[in-house]
C-alpha cells in the first residue's frame, strides 16, 4: 500500500554508484536519509540498524559487480556469495520481518536474446521468464536470488541493465565503452538513471513490490551510443567493433545481451512521471553531459579528462 517515504535508509550510500545517487535525490526532496554502516553478509548487525534507525523504506544498492568488471567476480566467488547472495537475502528478510518496504536495485543481465525472443524482433523477456543467462558467475548469483527476493511481500526489485548517467562516473556504460578499443554492436535494454531513480523513488512511495524490468522502453545499441557521444562530447572520437565471438577471447565471462519488456513497468508507474524511450533518453542524457563537462570544465573536446580518453 502507499506509504509516504520519511526516512530511508541506503545500503551502498557511502561508496556505492547507485546508492549515493539515490541519497543525492533523496536529500534534494527533503526526505532524512541515513547511510548504512551494517556489512549487509552481517545479518545480526543489519537487524540492529533497522531498529536503530526504523526507516520507512531501505533502498538496497550494495552488491559487488567486480573490479574492473565482473570478470572478477570469476576469481572471487565466495566473496561474490557473500554480498550478492547472503548479502542481499538478510536485507530483504530482515526488512520483511519488520514490514519495512525494500526496493533492490538488482540487475536484467540475466537473460540472452533466444528464439523465443530474437535479436531485433521487438519481443522482450517480461517479468515471469526465467534467467536464461548464465555464463558469468555474477549473473548466475543474481539469478538464483530474484526467484527467493520475489517470496518477500515487501521487496521490490528492480532489473536495472547497462546503467547510463551524464556523469564520468567509471560505472557509467558510456564512460566505460569509450575507453573500449573495440565494441560489439548489438542492441540492447539499458537504463538512464536521470529518468530512472526518481521514478524508482515514485514506486517505492506508492508501496509497488514484485519484479520490474527496469529501463527505459525499447532498444540502443553500443554504436548509438557511441555515435551520440560524438555528436554531443567529442567529435574527433572514433570506435571499431568486433563480433561476439572475437570479444569472447578477451573475456572470462560472457556477457549479457537482450531486450527487457517495458509494459508492466509503464502500466504501473505512478503518474506524473516521464519516462522516454530509451534512444530519446540517452540523447538527452548526452546533451546534460555536454552542458555539465563545460560548465565544469571548458570547452570540449579539448578539455576533456582522462577519465573519457582511451588509454
Amino acid at each position: 500500500m502507499p506509504t509516504p517515504i520519511t526516512k530511508a535508509l541506503i545500503y551502498g550510500g557511502k561508496t556505492g554508484w547507485i546508492g549515493g545517487k539515490m541519497a543525492t535525490l533523496l536529500s534534494e526532496q527533503n526526505i532524512e536519509i541515513v547511510l548504512a554502516s551494517a556489512r549487509v553478509e552481517n545479518r545480526a548487525d543489519v537487524a540492529a540498524e533497522l531498529d536503530s534507525v526504523q526507516p520507512s523504506h531501505v533502498f538496497y544498492a550494495a552488491g559487488i559487480t567486480g573490479r574492473p568488471n565482473i570478470d572478477w567476480c570469476e576469481d572471487h566467488k565466495p566473496e561474490t556469495i557473500r554480498t550478492n547472495v547472503i548479502g542481499t537475502l538478510n536485507v530483504a528478510d530482515l526488512c520483511n520481518e519488520r514490514n519495512i518496504h525494500c526496493t533492490i536495485y538488482a540487475t536484467g543481465c540475466i537473460f540472452k536474446y533466444d528464439d523465443a525472443h530474437p535479436l531485433g524482433s521487438g519481443i522482450g523477456f517480461t517479468e515471469e521468464d526465467k534467467p536464461n543467462f548464465d555464463e558469468s558467475f555474477y549473473s548466475q548469483t543474481k539469478g538464483y536470488m530474484e526467484p527467493m527476493l520475489q517470496c518477500y511481500p515487501t521487496c521490490m526489485i528492480l532489473r536495472v541493465r547497462m546503467p547510463i548517467s551524464d556523469d564520468l562516473s567509471h560505472r557509467n556504460f558510456i564512460t566505460k565503452i569509450v575507453k573500449y578499443e573495440r565494441v560489439v554492436n548489438i542492441p540492447n535494454s539499458m537504463t538512464v538513471l536521470t529518468e530512472m531513480l526518481p521514478a524508482s523513488l515514485a514506486m517505492a512511495a506508492k508501496g509497488l513490490t514484485g519484479v520490474y524490468n527496469f529501463c527505459n522502453p525499447g532498444v540502443i545499441s553500443h554504436n548509438e551510443c557511441l555515435d551520440l557521444y560524438t555528436k554531443y562530447i567529442d567529435p574527433t572520437y572514433t570506435y571499431k567493433n568486433f563480433t561476439l565471438e572475437e570479444q569472447s577471447k578477451i573475456l572470462k565471462a560472457g556477457r549479457s545481451n537482450n531486450e527487457l519488456d517495458a509494459t508492466k513497468l509503464m502500466r504501473d508507474m505512478p503518474e506524473g512521471i516521464v519516462i522516454n524511450d530509451i534512444k530519446t533518453a540517452v540523447e538527452l542524457c548526452m546533451q546534460r553531459m555536454q552542458k555539465n563537462l563545460t560548465e565544469e570544465f571548458g570547452p570540449l573536446p579539448d578539455s576533456l579528462p582522462k577519465e573519457v580518453r582511451k588509454n
